[in-house]
């Protein structure tokens, strides 16, 4: 079961960096190269403890339909959604965001479970954690250049 892990430091406050990254309008602007949109559950707005969210995207080529949960919530500090449903057999992402002097640390802990026993590890191995990562970041990086640039000043 692969761990991933990416720290993402953005000169902004923790407040600013939560509320962008649980933002339903957001998360479609920073996956657009997927093409991802919520088609279900909270299709805008800002997610709650409680709330879940079916997106549809295409993913290594396949259009996907995955719905998450907002399980736990601590604003501004940090929430976790696990998928109920979808492509994986299992996955947990934890979004924690940590002040520090100059900004917030963003960390994703993203904890998943490929379907398919034997073949989804080989994919893991192949493709998919690779993959996975360079989504993690991707999403990072362009929610940093969101809160950086959109500071009031």
């Amino acid at each position: 079961m692969p761990i991933i892990e990416h720290r993402e430091f953005i000169k902004a406050s923790a407040e600013v960096c939560f509320d962008l990254a649980r933002n339903v309008d957001v998360h479609t602007l920073t996956t657009a190269h997927t093409k991802e949109r919520a088609v279900g559950g909270n299709t805008s707005g800002l997610m709650e403890k409680g709330d879940y969210v079916t997106w549809e995207a295409v993913h290594l080529g396949v259009k996907q339909r995955l719905t998450a949960k907002i399980m736990e919530m601590e604003r501004p500090h940090m929430f976790i959604d696990v998928m109920v449903e979808g492509a994986f057999h299992s996955f947990i992402h934890t979004h924690t965001f940590k002040p520090t002097d100059n900004g917030t640390v963003m960390i994703d802990h993203f904890h998943y479970k490929s379907p398919f026993g034997w073949v989804g590890r080989l994919a893991d191995w192949l493709f998919l954690e690779k993959y996975m990562t360079n989504f993690l970041v991707q999403r990072a990086r362009a929610l940093k250049d969101m809160a950086e640039n959109n500071q009031d000043s």
